[in-house]
């Protein structure tokens, strides 16, 4: 038997999982932390903020993520949507420009059904890729190598972010983009 040692997973299962009441949201409660460093949100606008991935598939996976607390992506307002979108544009141009990726997978996984984890707060997965950038561990031991600490990625991202137009560094050290 393969064993894999992942000794920081045990936050994730050993996890609150009242997420049922916002105070118990992981989504409601990083983005509102006095550091954003240590909360992992690199990046917000007024409607949204982007949150790096603890358990990534790749690095520099994010998360964009609406302030409103719904799994219902009908519920969110067109303010919502389009601040939504315009961040989730951000971060493609972040993840691009910073990690110099190829190209990105973005998606939602919506209701318990469709297999995310936080089902009652919707969120988009931004995955950046490389050309070859799978290799033989998934195909051969379905094992995935991350070859840098998400903390080192966030440093990256966060500088790429604070390039773009419109972008200033907020109290909590994110940064903050107007559109």
């Amino acid at each position: 038997m393969d064993q894999l040692f992942a000794p920081w997973r045990i936050e994730w299962v050993e996890r609150d999982e009242g997420n049922a009441d916002i105070d118990g949201c992981p989504f409601c409660v990083l983005p509102e932390r006095d550091d954003a460093r240590e909360a992992l949100v690199v990046a917000e606008s007024d409607h949204a903020f982007v949150l790096m991935n603890n358990y990534p598939y790749n690095p520099g996976h994010a998360m964009v993520i609406p302030r409103t607390h719904t799994g219902s992506f009908g519920d969110l307002d067109d303010e919502t949507l389009l601040d939504h979108a315009r961040l989730k544009q951000r971060t493609i141009r972040a993840i691009e420009e910073g990690l110099g990726a190829d190209g990105v997978n973005a998606g939602l996984n919506l209701g318990d059904a469709a297999g995310g984890s936080i089902d009652d707060h919707l969120h988009t997965h931004v995955v950046p890729r490389w050309r070859g950038d799978t290799n033989f561990m998934p195909v051969t031991s379905e094992t995935k190598v991350i070859v840098e600490a998400v903390e080192d990625t966030y440093e990256t991202l966060h500088d790429a972010f604070r390039t773009q137009d419109g972008a200033a560094v907020s109290d909590s050290g994110s940064v903050h983009i107007e559109f």
